[in-house]
C-alpha cells in the first residue's frame, strides 16, 4: 500500500487480537504510513496486544475502561503528552452480555441495556470529545464500527443492533457538529466476521455461512477489505466523506431474498 498516511498518527481502540477488525485497520494504516497508538482494557489483552504494536513500531499502549471518566482522561493526557496532535481515532469498542445475543430480544435486561448503551454507543461520543482539542488545529478522521443488525433484523443480534443504531446516528450528529473544524466522522459497516466479539453471537456460524453464500460477492468481507477502506478514509482521498455509514460486506446489503440456490 503506498504512503497516503505518511506523517499521520492515531490512535486505534479495541484490538482483541490479531484476527480483530480493529487490528486489520491498524496493520493497514501502519502499511500506509501512519504512526499508531493503542489502547486495551485489562492485562490479559494487554498481553495480548503487545507483541501485535510492536510488529507495527508502536510502543504507546494504555490501559482504557471506556465506562470510567477518569480512565479516559488519563489516556488522553497521556496521548497529549506523546503526540500535541493527532489525525485520527479508530473506535473499535462494543460489549454485551453474551447471555443476551441469543433468544428473544423481548427478554432484554435493563441493566444489560444500559451498559450495552453505554460501552458501545457513548462511549465514541465519549472519546470524540477528548479527541477533538488533538484535532481542532490540523482536522483529522473518527472512525467507528458497526453492523447491518442496526436497521434489519439480525437473529440473536438484539440489544446490539439498538446500540449500533443509536452509534450510527451519533456519527452523523458528530459529524455535523465537528465538520466546520475539518474534523470527519464515519462508521465501517463489515458483514459477519470471524473475530473473537462475533463469535459471541448466538448462531454466529450459521449467519456467517449464509451469507458468504448469499452475498452479490459470494465472499464476507476480510480483514485486509475494511483496513484498505479506513486507510481510505483516514487519508486526503476522504477529504470530503463525512456522516457516512460504508459497507463493507459483500453487497450483502443490497439483498431483498437469499440466492436461489439458498431459497
Amino acid at each position: 500500500m503506498s504512503d497516503v498516511l505518511a506523517g499521520k498518527r492515531g490512535l486505534i481502540m479495541g484490538v482483541a487480537n490479531d484476527r480483530s477488525i480493529a487490528w486489520g485497520i491498524a496493520k493497514a494504516m501502519h502499511a500506509a504510513g501512519a504512526e499508531l497508538a493503542f489502547t486495551y482494557q485489562g492485562e490479559a489483552f494487554g498481553k495480548r496486544l503487545e507483541p501485535l504494536a510492536a510488529s507495527v513500531g508502536s510502543d504507546f499502549m494504555v490501559d482504557v475502561d471506556v465506562t470510567d471518566d477518569a480512565s479516559l482522561d488519563g489516556a488522553f493526557e497521556q496521548l497529549g503528552a506523546r503526540w500535541p496532535t493527532i489525525d485520527f481515532v479508530v473506535h473499535a469498542i462494543a460489549f454485551s452480555d453474551k447471555s443476551e445475543l441469543t433468544g428473544r430480544f423481548l427478554n432484554t435486561s435493563r441493566a444489560n441495556f444500559k451498559n450495552s448503551m453505554d460501552i458501545s454507543a457513548y462511549s465514541f461520543i465519549d472519546v470524540a470529545r477528548r479527541a477533538h482539542p488533538l484535532m481542532v488545529e490540523n482536522g483529522g478522521t473518527l472512525l467507528t464500527l458497526t453492523y447491518q443488525g442496526s436497521n434489519r433484523v439480525v437473529p440473536n443480534y438484539n440489544v446490539m443492533g439498538v446500540a449500533k443504531a443509536a452509534l450510527e446516528s451519533a456519527t452523523r450528529y458528530l459529524a455535523n457538529d465537528l465538520g466546520p473544524e475539518g474534523i470527519r466522522v464515519n462508521a465501517i459497516s463489515p458483514g459477519p466476521m470471524k473475530t473473537l466479539a462475533g463469535a459471541a453471537i448466538g448462531g454466529a456460524r450459521k449467519t456467517y455461512k449464509h451469507t458468504d453464500q448469499n452475498a452479490p460477492l459470494r465472499s464476507n468481507a476480510t480483514l485486509e477489505a475494511v483496513g484498505g477502506t479506513a486507510v481510505y478514509l483516514a487519508s486526503d482521498a476522504g477529504a470530503c466523506t463525512t456522516g457516512e455509514i460504508i459497507r463493507v460486506d459483500g453487497g450483502f446489503h443490497v439483498l431483498g431474498m437469499p440466492q436461489p440456490d439458498y431459497l
